[in-house]
């Protein structure tokens, strides 16, 4: 009966003084807090958003109830029987990179309810965890649903236990930030440079997207989830706060810097691609390089600065990446099409072109003459001369291929580095970097090219890596989405 503020901090706040076994025993510093702030300093850890057990219970409630009612009502709209394959390509994208990583985002948040340092830390982090599992249990129900009409929505509960060369590379950065790191620095990494920075934001976006499209039940799902991200991102703020007044600045900067490239490196793959790409060119709000200028350039730089940090060393390099990362990986992905769970389409007509000219300008001469030669070749009935004969290099820090702007501007270099008996090749500055803070950390990672030549993938026939990666065993790979359809706009421009 009384009101919360009365009886909230008592109820948090369950620190004692161990007695049977040392502080030390209980609260490991490899799994908690390796930096040796005093216990009175992480008491003071004061969460932005507060909430009771019952009130959350009945929130949750409230959200979940909606998001299967309204998937409910809408089953018979048959609108997924329907979707353009650019919006299918999209969810089925979504549903294989994010159902399974939110359940090991649920481990990363039980991390800190056991071992974070805070009482305050871990009464939240339980939500956080209960949120998390939520989000894996919806990301798995509402897929396996659609799988009756295209066995690639299994790669939702599939994806993750493959060793499918994308799924590799968001495991890789995924383990290394949420699920190999003390409580302290996973909750920089993942609270704030993950969650804050990024994912509470694409989260907004993609509701919209969805609701551009008529999507309306994913749209809802996206909407109740996004909900809870905004909770439990803050998690990471109040410990930034207490590691720089305790003279940690540095660490919780490197652990920033660190986490928000990786992140950012699969982030532009998984909603670049599909704002600037695969959704349909009338649905399109707004272009992913608007998107990160607005929410992110704007608005977490600022929220960096407040904290006291800097922004990451890399920044200049981060800001060009915006203007090519995702472009680079659009060509990438659907020339090696078989190789996905999705049909990725090409979405380079000229009325595409056009925008993308507009939207980044300087993307005709550059990237537009890498598609000139394929659009070429369709129009000749070439389709067999689309399909790269040839292995890319693999970044051994993101796994994913080294690439930059073709065209007169090209950028692609590797770049190298030499630790023990083995040569490591990276796709910027900031992955060798990053490799160079912890060495042994990441030395005895293979790419999917490593495989291939280690003799695990033998022999490395395609059709060998096709089946090592999971396709044609769990469904059959991509195609273009729109079978060449783009292409048609250049053959009349031809014909006139």
């Amino acid at each position: 009966m009384l009101e919360r503020s009365e009886w909230y901090d008592i109820a948090r706040d369950t620190n004692w003084t161990p007695s049977y076994v040392s502080q030390e025993e209980l609260f490991p510093p490899e799994m908690g807090d390796p930096y040796g702030i005093p216990t009175e300093e992480w008491e003071t850890f004061d969460e932005p958003y507060k909430v009771a057990y019952r009130e959350y219970v009945n929130i949750q409630r409230e959200k979940d109830s909606a998001a299967y009612s309204v998937k409910a009502a809408l089953a018979r709209s048959k609108f997924y029987d329907q979707a353009d394959e650019g919006w299918a390509s999209v969810l089925k994208l979504h549903y294989g990179a994010v159902a399974l990583t939110e359940y090991q985002a649920c481990q990363f948040q039980a991390r800190m309810s056991r071992f974070g340092p805070s009482p305050a830390m871990r009464n939240m982090s339980v939500y956080g965890m209960l949120d998390e599992l939520r989000h894996t249990q919806l990301q798995l129900f509402f897929p396996h649903e659609l799988v009756h009409l295209d066995r690639q929505y299994d790669w939702a509960h599939q994806a993750q236990h493959s060793k499918n060369w994308a799924v590799l590379g968001g495991r890789h950065a995924m383990d290394d930030i949420m699920m190999t790191r003390d409580a302290i620095t996973s909750s920089v990494m993942v609270s704030f440079a993950f969650e804050t920075a990024l994912t509470n934001l694409q989260m907004i976006g993609l509701s919209t997207d969805a609701a551009n499209m008529g999507d309306h039940t994913f749209a809802n799902l996206i909407t109740s989830i996004q909900s809870d991200e905004a909770r439990h991102a803050q998690l990471g703020t109040p410990t930034i706060e207490i590691m720089i007044r305790n003279g940690r600045k540095k660490e919780a900067q490197q652990a920033m810097d660190i986490a928000l490239w990786r992140v950012w490196r699969l982030f532009s793959i998984t909603v670049g691609i599909p704002m600037d790409y695969y959704i349909p060119l009338e649905q399109r709000h707004m272009s992913f390089k608007e998107f990160m200028h607005e929410w992110v350039i704007n608005q977490w730089e600022r929220q960096v600065q407040d904290l006291g940090l800097e922004r990451p060393w890399y920044w200049d390099i981060f800001l060009l990446d915006i203007d090519n990362h995702h472009h680079c990986q659009q060509g990438g992905i659907w020339s090696w099409r078989p190789t996905v769970w999705w049909n990725p389409p090409g979405a380079v007509g000229p009325a595409e072109r056009e925008w993308l000219e507009e939207k980044y300008p300087g993307w005709n001469e550059s990237y537009g003459s890498y598609w000139d030669v394929i659009t070429n070749n369709l129009l000749q009935g070439h389709e067999e001369k689309t399909h790269p004969q040839c292995i890319p290099i693999i970044c051994n820090m993101c796994q994913i291929p080294i690439s930059h702007r073709p065209g007169p501007e090209w950028g692609a270099r590797a770049y190298q580095r030499e630790y023990g008996e083995r040569r490591y090749n990276f796709c910027t500055e900031v992955c060798r970097w990053i490799f160079d803070t912890d060495p042994e950390r990441y030395k005895d990672h293979e790419t999917i090219v490593d495989r291939m030549y280690s003799g695990e993938i033998d022999p490395p026939t395609l059709e060998n890596v096709l089946t090592y990666m999971g396709i044609g065993v769990i469904s059959e790979g991509g195609r273009d989405g729109h079978d060449y359809g783009w292409v048609e706009g250049f053959r009349a421009q031809a014909a006139e």
